[in-house]
């Protein structure tokens, strides 16, 4: 069998300009508003960042990649698992002021472990566009209270 490589695609328009978008990702601020709890600063170029999310009591080191203003973002993050992964977000400016946003976060092996990361991370990506959308849109926090992490399914080896 060929060395086949597990990525994560999701994707959704969200109503608002690709720089309203943009800005609602790289800027800690408005993050904390439907994805993280706190970072060390705002996304830029070559920065190593730290976030914590509301949900966990851990800590996630972000290594942001390339940044293209209002059109594309990249970073590198550790998984859970401690494992580096490859995530970027393209943004592509629509009709009527909307944003079609997608994310890409990649790779790994194919193997059982990974197949529960790209369940998990899919299910993550599909809820962060989810909650920027209403963010966005309509100044709500989906994430806030959303969470019970003593519900969730443990990680295979536990």
């Amino acid at each position: 069998m060929e060395n086949i490589k597990l990525e994560i695609e999701a994707a959704l328009k969200i109503g608002r300009p690709a720089h309203d978008v943009f800005e609602a990702i790289v800027d800690p601020v408005k993050m904390s508003n439907y994805f993280i709890a706190t970072s060390t600063g705002r996304m830029e170029e070559g920065k190593t960042l730290t976030w914590t999310f509301p949900e966990l009591d851990m800590q996630f080191p972000v290594r942001i990649g390339k940044i293209e203003t209002d059109t594309y973002i990249s970073y590198y993050w550790d998984d859970m698992d401690g494992n580096e992964t490859f995530v970027e977000f393209k943004l592509e400016p629509k009709e009527q002021n909307t944003t079609f946003v997608s994310i890409t976060e990649k790779s790994k092996e194919l193997n059982e472990a990974n197949l529960i990361w790209l369940k998990k991370n899919t299910e993550g990506w599909a809820n962060f566009l989810a909650c920027l959308k209403a963010y966005l849109e309509y100044g709500i926090n989906l994430r806030k209270n959303a969470f019970d992490i003593s519900q969730m399914p443990k990680k295979q080896s536990e």
